[in-house]
């Protein structure tokens, strides 16, 4: 049985894991929060303390400054805590620095998003096989631990998606995995995770999978109104996504798509920061010689994520829509969570975008920890078994619910 876990960042979905981990540690042991800035580890440990989110006060939460680019450095750290899982939630930029840590380190690795290079946007798909699936032997040879995309999505949209293949479908002909936020933070314009890795998902093409090829659009060309629970009729743009990356490879289906909800406020903003350049990773001078990089600084300029959970309001849903067969008969399965902004932050102070990308790692880790999901090799969330998981999610905060058509 593995136990100690070490997170690596201190942002909106860190903070929820660290409260989970930290509600869970009677299985997770000790907690070790680490970041470039260690007041912002410590920020989430004393919210973790204002809350009561310890279960078991003999174990220790610890905070520690780290760059996990430093891989020797990160290798260290590891060994010197005893961690035994890592949950990597900072930039997509360090995974493939923090993976070759567990690998040298011995320890299970687990992320929420697909390895990026900063001077490089929507590579060409699939795109965990430009770096993650390339160190599947190793991890193998090792006896490694190494699960992906493990937030919501990718990660429980994955599961719900093995779940209805092994309850509900027998084959399945199209999966559309929809994201709708209908809440309200009440400023003029924010994302509600990183803004650098929010617009660099939507400024380049949408790659998606459509008969069974990769088919690239032009960025939110494609939009439809769905009705869906509880949050009522939205708009769904088309958009790429990690999720159908692994979906396509591992899920034999003729079309996979992923919509996600704008308003048109969000559209119109970030069309013009896109036409004018302020979307650019790469670097520009000013005036005065000052060399930038105009996406950088529209992230300083905007909120931060944190600050918009104390007066969010309203809910989000997020679920995996499949259309097959059932029997010879066609049948539609929708498998879906709703998440309340204001209850996250009256549980662990974080809004619903946070709380649903943090707490399935927490739900990934138990399963690592006590042998059900220590594959001791790389996978992606729908390669394992999606019973435990869900069970998992729905005792630690997110509840799965099923609408059934044929």
């Amino acid at each position: 049985m593995k136990k100690n876990v070490m997170i690596i960042g201190a942002g909106g979905v860190a903070h929820v894991t660290a409260h989970k981990c930290a509600q869970n540690n009677d299985v997770l042991g000790n907690i070790c929060i680490a970041s470039r800035k260690k007041n912002k580890c410590d920020a989430i440990i004393d919210s973790i303390k204002r809350k009561n989110s310890i279960k078991d006060k003999s174990k220790k939460i610890t905070s520690y400054q780290l760059d996990a680019m430093d891989i020797p450095a990160t290798v260290k750290l590891i060994k010197k805590t005893g961690s035994e899982i890592v949950i990597n939630l900072g930039t997509p930029f360090i995974n493939m620095s923090v993976l070759s840590a567990c690998l040298q380190a011995g320890a299970a690795y687990m992320d929420t998003a697909i390895h990026e290079e900063p001077d490089k946007i929507c590579e060409n798909p699939p795109w965990y096989g430009n770096y993650e699936w390339k160190r599947k032997d190793e991890c193998k040879k090792a006896g490694l631990t190494a699960i992906l995309g493990a937030g919501f999505d990718p990660g429980v949209v994955n599961a719900y998606c093995a779940y209805v293949l092994k309850h509900n479908i027998d084959k399945a002909d199209t999966i559309d995995i929809m994201d709708v936020n209908a809440g309200n933070h009440g400023k003029y314009f924010a994302t509600n995770f990183d803004p650098e890795i929010n617009f660099r998902e939507f400024t380049g093409r949408v790659w998606t999978w459509i008969d069974k090829k990769w088919v690239a659009k032009p960025t939110h060309s494609e939009k439809k109104i769905y009705e869906f629970p509880v949050v009522g009729k939205q708009t769904i743009y088309l958009t790429g996504h990690d999720e159908l990356h692994s979906l396509s490879k591992n899920i034999d289906a003729k079309s996979i798509r992923f919509w996600m909800g704008f308003g048109d406020h969000y559209i119109n903003c970030f069309t013009v920061l896109k036409n004018i350049g302020l979307l650019s990773e790469f670097p520009v001078k000013t005036a005065e010689g000052l060399e930038v990089v105009p996406l950088k600084v529209v992230k300083a300029c905007l909120p931060d994520p944190a600050s918009l959970a104390p007066n969010y309001t309203g809910k989000t849903c997020i679920g995996s829509l499949v259309k097959g067969k059932k029997d010879g008969k066609d049948k539609e399965v929708f498998v879906y969570n709703i998440c309340d902004h204001a209850e996250c932050y009256k549980e662990v102070e974080s809004q619903a975008i946070s709380y649903t990308a943090g707490v399935p790692p927490v739900a990934a880790a138990i399963l690592i920890a006590n042998g059900t999901w220590d594959a001791k090799t790389m996978v992606n969330v729908e390669e394992l078994d999606p019973d435990p998981f869900i069970d998992v999610l729905a005792k630690i905060g997110l509840p799965t619910e099923i609408k059934e058509k044929g």
